[in-house]
C-alpha cells in the first residue's frame, strides 16, 4: 500500500515539472539567446571588414579615427571591467590604510566627572604618590650623587663621566645607561630578585599604613591631601609663572641677561664646530654637577653671590607678588597726599602726633580710650582691624563670663581683646594684658575630637590660674605668628634694660 503511494506521488511530480518546464520553455529561451549572440558576432566581424576596407581605399586622413558604436561599446565595457578590477585589487590591499586618511568631523566627546568623594581623594593622592615616586627617587639618588653622599662611588662616577666626556663618548654612555636600566628592569618583571641601581640609593622614612581609622582621623587625613594637593598646585602656579614672567621682561635686568646668553649662544654655535661645541658642554656639565653644585650646596653664602641660576631664579617675582609691589607702589604715591590733605584738616592747637594716635579707633571710638592705654599705643599694621574671636576664661563659673566674642588686637606692648557686648562708655569686658607678664604662649585646640590642629592661642599669665584661651580664630596662625614675635621682640629688649639696671 505504501508502495503504491510512493510511485502516485513520484509520477505527480513529474508531470507538475514537465508542465513547469513547458510554460516556462527555459530551453528554447536559451537557444534564441544564442542565436541572436552568434548574429551579433557575425555582424560586428561584417562591419569590420567594411570599416577596414573603406580604410584602405580612402586616402589618408588626420589621425581622427572613428569607430563603429558596437566597438566603442565592447571598448568601454573592457574598460569598465579592468577599471573595476583595478579598484577592487586596491581596496583590498590599501583599503585599510586609505580609511585611516579619511576626513572626519571631530567629535566633541565630554569626559564625565566623578562626584567629589573623601575615599576618592585620598586614592587618587596615594596613586600620585606612588607613580611619582621612581622618578623622586632617582633625583634624590641624582642629589646624593652630586652631594657626595658616598665619597668613592661619586669620585668612580666622575672618573667614568669625564673620561667619557673626554673622547666624545658622553652620549654614548647615557644610550648605555638607559638600556642597561631596561635590561635590569626585564630581569626584575621576570622575577630575578636585583637590589643593584645605576645611582647610589638614599633610604627614606617608610611611613606605616593606617588602618581602622576613626571619622576624625579620615577628616585629617582628607584636609591633609587637600593641604598636600594646594602646596603642590601652588609650587607648580609659582614655575609656571616665573617662567612667564622671565619671557615677558617683567624684570628687564633679568631677562637682559637671557638675552645676551643667548645671542653668545648662537654666535659660538655658528663660528666653533659641532664637535668642540659637544666636548665643551659635556666636560662643563661634569664639573657643574661634580665639583661647582657641591660648592655651593656647602657653602650658602657662595652660591647667593656667584651662582647665577640660582640668583636670577629666586629674583624672579611671581604673579601675586607683582601684584604686591603694584599695590605698594600705588600706596606710597597715594600717602604724601592723604598726609597733605590730612595736615589741612588738623583744627589749630592740635599737633599732628595727637591726630594721627586718634586716627586708629575701633568701631566704639578711638583706640587708646577704649582700653584705657596711652596714646602712642595703637594696633600694628597686621593686625589693624584686629582678628575675630571668643576669649574663653576658664577661671570664671558664670557663662556670661566664660566666654565673650569680641576682636583681638596686638600693639607694641599690649594684647588687647575688646567684646563686642561691652558698651562705648564702658570696658570692663575688655581685656588687656601686657605682653611682658606673659609667661606661656601656645596654639591651642579647643575640641579635641574635631579634626585639625584647632583654631585657638592659650596664653598663661600670673594673674590667671587657667591659660586664657582665644578661640574661633580664622586666621589662628597669622594671629600666633605676631603676638609670638612681638612677645620675644618685648622679651629681648626689656632683658637688657634689667641687666642695665642691675
Amino acid at each position: 500500500m505504501l508502495e503504491t503511494d510512493l510511485q502516485d506521488f513520484c509520477s505527480f511530480l513529474e508531470e507538475e515539472l514537465r508542465k513547469l518546464r513547458e510554460e516556462t520553455n527555459v530551453d528554447s529561451l536559451r537557444q534564441e539567446l544564442e542565436r541572436e549572440r552568434s548574429k551579433r558576432l557575425d555582424l560586428e566581424q561584417k562591419m569590420n571588414e567594411v570599416l577596414r576596407t573603406r580604410l584602405e581605399d580612402s586616402p589618408p586622413q588626420p589621425p581622427r579615427k572613428q569607430q563603429s558604436p558596437s566597438n566603442n561599446g565592447t571598448e568601454k565595457r573592457q574598460k569598465e571591467v579592468w577599471s573595476s578590477r583595478l579598484q577592487k585589487w586596491l581596496y583590498e590591499r590599501f583599503g585599510d590604510y586609505i580609511e585611516d586618511f579619511r576626513f572626519q568631523p571631530e567629535e566633541n566627546t565630554v569626559e564625565t566627572e566623578e562626584p567629589l568623594s573623601a575615599k576618592r581623594l585620598t586614592e587618587n593622592m596615594r596613586r600620585l604618590k606612588r607613580g611619582a615616586r621612581p622618578v623622586t627617587n632617582f633625583l634624590r639618588n641624582l642629589s646624593a650623587l652630586s652631594n657626595w653622599h658616598s665619597v668613592y662611588t661619586s669620585a668612580i662616577a666622575f672618573i667614568i663621566y669625564m673620561n667619557a666626556a673626554w673622547h666624545g663618548w658622553a652620549i654614548p654612555m647615557f644610550l648605555f645607561l638607559a638600556i642597561l636600566r631596561l635590561s635590569l628592569n626585564y630581569l626584575i618583571a621576570r622575577g630575578w630578585r636585583i637590589q643593584w641601581s645605576i645611582v647610589p640609593e638614599v633610604s627614606e622614612p617608610m611611613e606605616p599604613p593606617k588602618e581602622d581609622l576613626t571619622v576624625s582621623e579620615k577628616f585629617q587625613l582628607v584636609l591633609d591631601v587637600a593641604q598636600k594637593a594646594q602646596n603642590i598646585f601652588g609650587k607648580m602656579a609659582d614655575v609656571l609663572e616665573k617662567i612667564k614672567n622671565l619671557f615677558m621682561w617683567v624684570q628687564p635686568d633679568i631677562t637682559r641677561k637671557l638675552y645676551i646668553c643667548l645671542w653668545v649662544a648662537f654666535i659660538i654655535s655658528c663660528v666653533l664646530p659641532y664637535k668642540l661645541m659637544g666636548f665643551m658642554m659635556g666636560v662643563y656639565a661634569g664639573i657643574k654637577f661634580f665639583i661647582i653644585d657641591f660648592m655651593f650646596k656647602s657653602c650658602p653664602k657662595l652660591r647667593d653671590k656667584y651662582d647665577t641660576p640660582y640668583i636670577v631664579w629666586n629674583s624672579l617675582p611671581t604673579d601675586p607678588q607683582l601684584k604686591e609691589r603694584t599695590n605698594a607702589t600705588v600706596s606710597r604715591r597715594v600717602q604724601p597726599v592723604v598726609s597733605r590733605s590730612s595736615l589741612a584738616t588738623v583744627p589749630s592747637g592740635m599737633s599732628r602726633e595727637d591726630d594721627t594716635g586718634r586716627s586708629h579707633s575701633t568701631k566704639k571710638g578711638p583706640f587708646h580710650e577704649i582700653f584705657n592705654l596711652s596714646e602712642s599705643e595703637r594696633p600694628l599694621a597686621v593686625c589693624e582691624n584686629g582678628w575675630r574671636c571668643c576669649l574663653i576664661n576658664r577661671d570664671r563659673k558664670m557663662p556670661t563670663d566664660y566666654i565673650r566674642n569680641g576682636v583681638l588686637y596686638v600693639t607694641e606692648n599690649y594684647l588687647c581683646f575688646e567684646s563686642s557686648s561691652s558698651k562705648s562708655s564702658s570696658s570692663k569686658k575688655n581685656k588687656v594684658i601686657k605682653l611682658v607678664d606673659i609667661t606661656d604662649i601656645q596654639k591651642y585646640k579647643v575640641l579635641s575630637v574635631l579634626p585639625g590642629s584647632g583654631m585657638g592661642i592659650s596664653i598663661a599669665t600670673p594673674s590667671t590660674q587657667k591659660p586664657l584661651v582665644f578661640g574661633a580664630m580664622i586666621h589662628r596662625d597669622e594671629a600666633f605668628e605676631t603676638i609670638y614675635t612681638q612677645y620675644i621682640k618685648i622679651m629681648t629688649t626689656s632683658k637688657p634694660l634689667a641687666s642695665a639696671e642691675l
